[in-house]
């Protein structure tokens, strides 16, 4: 494979890395919520001036949630197309999708509750 051909292989999976984020941004409300969230915890970092080790627990965990989301979203749309009826197994593999997401957000929180429960607190 010629150079040219390799570069224009990556620019063409990072177009389709940016078309999925589109269609996550405009598609799925839960996406959208999960980056109000993600914007709230970085402008709250940068308020209370966290610690570098801070920031990557809180970066971590954001990319883990939006990750997550990402993931569930293919695997919806991946079941969709398998078993457009009603299936048990699929509405199994959804819902641990779901979960999974859960399980990450709930990672986040708890996070975000270590580093910011005491400096909220301590305004009071």
């Amino acid at each position: 494979m010629s150079i040219g051909n390799y570069l224009k292989n990556r620019i063409r999976s990072f177009k389709y890395a940016f078309n999925g984020l589109a269609e996550l941004v405009v598609n799925e409300p839960n996406m959208r919520i999960h980056l109000v969230a993600a914007c709230a915890v970085l402008f709250a970092g940068a308020w209370f001036a966290i610690t570098p080790a801070e920031w990557s627990m809180v970066v971590l965990s954001i990319v883990l949630v939006l990750g997550g989301e990402a993931m569930n979203t293919a695997i919806e749309h991946l079941a969709d197309v398998v078993s457009p009826e009603f299936h048990p197994l699929i509405k199994k593999a959804k819902d641990v999708a779901a979960a999974a997401v859960f399980l990450f957000a709930l990672g986040a929180a708890a996070v975000g509750m270590i580093i910011f429960l005491p400096r909220i607190i301590a305004l009071f």
